[in-house]
């Protein structure tokens, strides 16, 4: 079974975005959660694979975040080439879900480089992003389309 995590959304501001977005760099990321990186020795360019559960946008106020999607759909990543911490959203996957570094997914972690994730039972991770501290953020910025 996999591993859970709800984790921010990591990236430039929506300009630097929108120009990687369209040249196909890397633009958005999210940090793998610690126990699964040490344990699975997980290095640059491995690719993960799991299932993106849902997309929330952070929020300036006192109020929870909006849950924008569900998308319950597969998905198969690649670590940066620095380092195997940073897991690459591909351009494909922010457009269509229109990511900035305000919003938070969460994640089912099944397989890292094709070996399974906690065999036999399910694990949330370290790195479940409190739903509270989802809001009351210094800055939310839309999305801009390419």
């Amino acid at each position: 079974m996999p591993a859970r995590a709800r984790v921010i959304v990591c990236g430039f501001d929506p300009m630097l975005v929108k120009g990687y977005v369209k040249t196909g760099f890397r633009a958005l990321w999210w940090h793998i959660p610690d126990e699964i990186y040490e344990e699975f020795k997980v290095q640059p360019n491995d690719t993960i694979s799991g299932t993106l559960l849902k997309i929330w946008k952070g929020t300036r106020e006192d109020k929870p975040a909006k849950l924008m999607h569900e998308p319950n759909e597969p998905f198969h990543w690649k670590c940066s080439k620095e380092s195997g911490l940073a897991v690459l959203l591909p351009s494909e996957t922010i457009i269509k879900y229109e990511l900035t570094a305000v919003h938070f997914i969460e994640v089912l972690i099944d397989k890292i480089r094709g070996e399974a994730v906690y065999p036999g039972e399910e694990k949330e991770s370290t790195k479940m992003w409190p739903m509270h501290k989802m809001q009351k953020l210094p800055y939310v910025v839309d999305y801009i389309p390419a």
